[in-house]
């Protein structure tokens, strides 16, 4: 079973459910937060990493599903238990980026078996949280000044928005992910010549763009979608 002590995060938008399950789980012996959207989990998660989330499915802003999608891919070593009134049964419903299910309405026994069934956890303990690495933006040199808006994906929530950038001056620069709120760093370079693209190597971030992905001696793929490591043309 889970130790005692384990960290837990509940994210339902429903006032009485967070409360409700809060007061059970910390009765046995658990550690519990809450979050009553995906955003606010987010911001949760940034606070303290958790052992576990239970998060319903159905919220306004970020839902359960989108969630647990964007923490099975930055976080996989939380264990992700989804619950809903939508769906019957204890089977992760298709589609539902979970190890385990809980129907709401039914007895919180159920819930509390899910927390102690050995096969639902992972064998390691979830990292402590970390930043994502800043973005590289770069562009053509004759496109420097006066850039347009840019499309820039979130490495927190993985949503994008639109962005006005200033010019490029290689100086490390913040702004706030539009929907999650994320503090994301970044950098507007020039790629006037081969020198200027290695001399910013260490912001490479290898998973995330197909720019990472080119061998050396290739040309790297011109992309207008900002992730960590991108060019502009």
């Amino acid at each position: 079973m889970l130790n005692l002590g384990t960290k837990i995060l509940i994210v339902d938008d429903a006032a009485c459910v967070r409360t409700t399950m809060s007061n059970v789980l910390v009765g046995v012996g658990y550690r519990v937060r809450t979050a009553e959207d995906g955003f606010s989990a987010l911001r949760e998660i940034r606070r303290e990493v958790p052992d576990v989330i239970l998060s319903d499915l159905d919220m306004p802003g970020m839902s359960g599903f989108e969630l647990l999608q964007v923490v099975r891919h930055r976080f996989p070593a939380i264990l992700l238990i989804a619950m809903s009134g939508s769906f019957s049964g204890s089977e992760v419903p298709s589609g539902v980026a979970a190890e385990a299910f809980y129907q709401k309405g039914s007895s919180i026994g159920a819930l509390l078996q899910i927390l102690m069934t050995p096969q639902h956890l992972r064998r390691v303990s979830p990292l402590p949280y970390r930043a994502a690495a800043p973005l590289r933006i770069q562009c053509d040199v004759n496109e420097s000044a006066g850039m347009e808006p840019v499309k820039i994906t979130c490495p927190e929530c993985m949503r994008t928005f639109a962005k006005a950038l200033e010019a490029a001056d290689n100086l490390l620069r913040e702004m706030d992910c539009a929907h999650c709120g994320n503090p994301i760093q970044y950098t507007i370079v020039t790629i006037a010549d081969q020198t200027s693209r290695h001399s910013f190597q260490p912001y490479a971030h290898s998973t995330l763009t197909a720019v990472n992905a080119s061998g050396p001696g290739t040309q790297p793929k011109m992309t207008k979608m900002l992730r960590p490591d991108v060019f502009i043309r």
